[in-house]
């Protein structure tokens, strides 16, 4: 039996186990549980902190799991990120008071405060820049204004709460995160396949409606130019002699856009659908 972790509370925990049920999968139902065992796809997740998931998975406990990705590289685990979710996007930036760094080299000697000095320090010995890490668990806000520190690294959302603490971001951003599958060294591929192979159907899903659509037989190819699908769009001819009806897979983003252009072009009944699985 496939043995997953999910991550039991936090930002991601809500948004993995949403793209579990989606993937056809059971998931808990009371926020207490430790453990959910799916016997029809033989399958046992464990729910623990987002930040000891790497470790479990690195070390070969279990076969894979969700969690973050500065979470990943924070923990130093032998664990591979295998699979980018696209949800729990965030970037991590250095802050301070203004006037007190502008650049990464403005770094040196200074203290910086983080919940992720993993991170950190990887990235300043990747710069050779001297500076010292303090470990803080939460709240790296106020350690600037308690003297721990002259400098954060923390995750930046809209960048309000640092504001409100007097705060501004400077230098690159350090890491760009999102909730990832991950998988250990040495995991048989074999046993994971199903298991990925859901997931990416349901981000491609998410990625995608189904747009149908009539149109004359002689402007199908400009329609097919806009509609191309993923492999081929399947073409049907109408009982109304001179039309076909076209079926086709459409990027989200963009399926308004494509409607108004298909409409121009002369297309009618245009209706688009969501695709709630896919295997490609």
């Amino acid at each position: 039996m496939l043995k997953i972790a999910v991550p039991n509370k936090g930002a991601l925990s809500e948004s993995a186990s949403g793209m579990l049920r989606e993937a056809g999968y059971a998931q808990r139902s009371d926020s207490k549980q430790l453990t959910k065992i799916d016997p029809d796809n033989e399958v046992e997740f464990f729910y623990l902190r987002p930040r000891d998931i790497a470790l479990y998975v690195g070390e070969g406990t279990l076969d894979a799991g969700i969690t973050g990705r500065d979470l990943l590289l924070d923990s130093h685990a032998t664990a591979n990120e295998a699979l980018q979710l696209g949800f729990g996007r965030s970037k991590f930036r250095f802050a301070a008071r203004p006037g007190t760094a502008e650049k990464v080299e403005d770094l040196a000697g200074k203290r910086i405060a983080t919940s992720y000095d993993g991170v950190v320090k990887r990235y300043l010995v990747e710069r050779g820049i001297d500076a010292s890490v303090v470990r803080l668990d939460g709240a790296v806000e106020t350690s600037i204004q308690l003297g721990v520190a002259d400098v954060i690294a923390d995750v930046v959302e809209t960048g309000s709460t640092l504001r409100n603490a007097g705060l501004e971001v400077f230098g690159d951003v350090i890491l760009e995160s999102e909730g990832v599958m991950i998988t250990r060294d040495g995991a048989d591929p074999g046993a994971l396949e199903v298991f990925t192979r859901r997931l990416q159907g349901v981000l491609v899903a998410r990625a995608y409606v189904m747009m149908d659509y009539d149109i004359r037989a002689e402007k199908v190819e400009q329609a097919i130019a806009l509609t191309p699908g993923i492999e081929s769009p399947t073409v049907s001819p109408l009982h109304r002699e001179g039309w076909v009806a076209v079926r086709s897979m459409v990027p989200r983003a963009t399926a308004q856009r494509v409607m108004d252009e298909l409409f121009a072009l002369g297309a009618r009944a245009i209706l688009t659908t969501d695709i709630h699985a896919c295997r490609l």
